[in-house]
């Protein structure tokens, strides 16, 4: 509580516990849940106090803040969130869910047996990330990057991203096969780059990351991919790039590359100024139920190890949605942190188009089966005149057409993205000869390198056995001893530096060493402060980044990929602890380092540092 305000037991009550007794789900299968101190509070209190309290925390949207442990956070929730919504434009939200559903629904009979992976049952998140980006802009958001997997992705593609709605059916299309052979990827794992006009006007940069099946390989790829943009800009760079990651509900609990990129959330050298986390909620994981998939009521409560709200929402109150993603984007922007969104809907078939759900759960899907569109009911709910409605869905669906007959007529499949320029000086495909260069360094510059490597500032109290290491390398500068490995790395990497190229050096105690070998940052044995020698080799020199990473391999090798995909004029290395730990990124190494040039066209410099010969 803010101090100097009256406690009030009813308020209180709702605060920490209304999100519980709200209406969640479409198809309540979620039943809504008093906790008893709500109970008691509510048994005290007046009706309409209750209804006062019950409109703000328990309607079609809830809210989890209380567990924060940063009262400026706390106090920032409950008067937003208190002072009252918002007016809405629920004309433009109903027009977004009718492009998006029928869109949904063209191809679902247009492409009869064909895997989509469609949005039908949560396509709430469409006028979702509409709100997240129209608040961010506003808060001075230019580029935008999403991480999602399969489902939705599509739809994505055609409402966010703005994708040619033509391109997309071409890719639909049955193309020659052999075109494609040995390399390529489905369509609902490509990424696509566009540009999104805000409801303001604003234009905003829009980057859908490429992913495998692997549903969460792509979340600290996203990261690293924003942070490297971020630091390429400058100091209001994480204003500037906002991320957005889509979750399903059962892998937000079960995958633990979420929670390890969850942790990297507020480390300065992961921070990306918050990631704004939605779980794409349809209550299902391939065929299991919630009761099997997370032991919490929410999935959502993997989060809650971070001090940010988790906004749960009904996906079919659209105006409540539109809400959720203000709440978000204006969260982020606050208090530079992540925050999360739970979205909560169902799934209109089944795990894709061509699969029976009713095999698995048949009493959810004869729901499901009497339920109709979203943007119905919404139209129903507003009143729009039948009429009016007819002729908005006839307008969409002849638009549609027209767009599939020139998406018919391409004689290749088209692609959804460009690379930016920065990578036009690079090339792939198999080595060259030609491409070689001489990477020897002039004796002169090794000595001027590694006298700088080797020194300090004055006061500066290094330990003992440090500073003779560090006399031993001078000697192996001067030629009186063989040079090590630890100062052949030092030397190197100095030589990147000292031409004023980037150096970023990841890893689990990567800034000692594994095996007390780099001591790329001293420690003042008096005061605990940290010299990094290659920071300081001369002025105009490359930024040199060394970082101690938690204890997290697939997360953390997935950033430094995401981060060599942004800056590919950048040395980014992730070392291994132990050689053998890189079996704990392997699909970061497998779905992305070995295969993205083949699947995706796309390349990076990543190099992997694995101690005990596994390179």
């Amino acid at each position: 509580m803010t101090s100097g305000r009256n406690y009030d037991p009813l308020a209180d009550a709702f605060r920490r516990w209304g999100y519980l007794d709200a209406n969640l789900d479409p198809l309540e299968r979620l039943s809504p849940y008093v906790h008893p101190d709500l109970e008691e509070a509510i048994a005290a209190a007046q009706p309409a106090e209750v209804d006062k309290w019950r409109s703000i925390y328990s309607s079609c949207l809830g809210i989890e803040y209380m567990h924060m442990v940063d009262r400026d956070r706390v106090d920032w929730v409950r008067d937003y969130v208190e002072e009252g919504r918002p007016p809405v434009d629920e004309k433009r939200i109903l027009g977004r869910l009718m492009e998006s559903e029928l869109f949904e629904r063209f191809l679902h009979s247009r492409y009869v047996g064909s895997k989509r992976f469609s949005i039908d049952g949560v396509a709430g998140l469409i006028p979702l990330i509409d709100s997240i980006i129209d608040a961010g802009a506003d808060k001075g958001a230019e580029f935008l990057y999403i991480a999602m997997s399969h489902r939705g992705r599509i739809n994505v593609m055609k409402n966010i991203v703005n994708i040619p709605t033509e391109n997309i059916f071409a890719s639909m299309e049955d193309f020659d096969p052999r075109s494609v052979l040995g390399a390529g990827d489905v369509k609902y794992h490509m990424g696509a780059t566009g540009t999104y006009t805000t409801f303001g006007g604003k234009t905003v940069e829009v980057h859908l990351s490429t992913n495998p099946s692997h549903l969460e390989a792509v979340d600290a790829v996203v990261m690293g991919r924003t942070r490297a943009r971020q630091d390429r800009w400058g100091p209001d760079g994480r204003a500037k790039y906002l991320p957005v990651t889509c979750h399903g509900d059962a892998a937000f609990a079960g995958q633990g590359i979420v929670a390890e990129t969850l942790n990297l959330a507020d480390l300065p050298p992961y921070s990306v100024g918050g990631t704004i986390q939605i779980i794409v909620n349809n209550q299902v994981g391939f065929t299991a139920s919630p009761e099997v998939l997370h032991t919490t009521r929410f999935s959502s409560d993997a989060a809650k190890r971070l001090s940010i709200p988790i906004i749960h929402v009904n996906g079919e109150a659209p105006r409540a949605v539109w809400w959720a993603g203000r709440i978000a984007a204006d969260f982020r922007a606050e208090f530079h942190t992540d925050v999360v969104v739970d979205i909560i809907g169902y799934r209109r078939y089944g795990h894709s188009e061509v699969e029976d759900p009713t095999l698995t759960q048949p009493l959810v899907y004869k729901k499901i089966k009497e339920r109709p569109m979203l943007w119905e009911l919404f139209a129903e709910r507003i009143a729009v005149p039948q009429d009016e409605v007819d002729r908005m869905q006839e307008l969409v669906m002849s638009d549609l057409s027209k767009h599939q007959e020139i998406g018919r007529a391409y004689e290749k499949r088209p692609t959804f993205w460009e690379l930016p320029d920065f990578w036009g000086r690079y090339h792939g495909g198999l080595h060259e000869p030609a491409f070689d260069v001489d990477t020897g360094v002039d004796s002169a510059r090794l000595g001027e390198i590694g006298e700088r490597i080797t020194s300090y500032p004055d006061g500066f109290n290094v330990h003992p056995k440090i500073q003779k290491l560090l006399d031993q390398r001078l000697e192996m500068v001067e030629g009186k001893r063989a040079v090590d490995w630890g100062m052949a790395e030092a030397l190197a990497l100095g030589s990147v530096l000292w031409d004023g190229e980037r150096v970023r050096l990841t890893g689990q105690d990567s800034r000692r060493g594994t095996f007390n070998h780099r001591h790329a940052a001293l420690i003042d044995v008096e005061t605990g402060e940290s010299y990094v020698p290659l920071a300081h080799l001369r002025d105009g020199q490359g930024d040199f980044t060394v970082v101690d990473s938690p204890l997290s391999e697939a997360a953390a090798l997935g950033f430094e990929y995401g981060y060599s995909r942004e800056y590919p004029d950048a040395l980014v290395l992730w070392e291994a602890q132990f050689g053998d730990f890189v079996n704990g990124a392997q699909i970061v190494v497998d779905q992305y380092l070995s295969a993205a040039e083949d699947k995706w066209w796309l390349l990076s410099g990543v190099t992997l540092l694995l101690p005990h010969g596994y390179e």
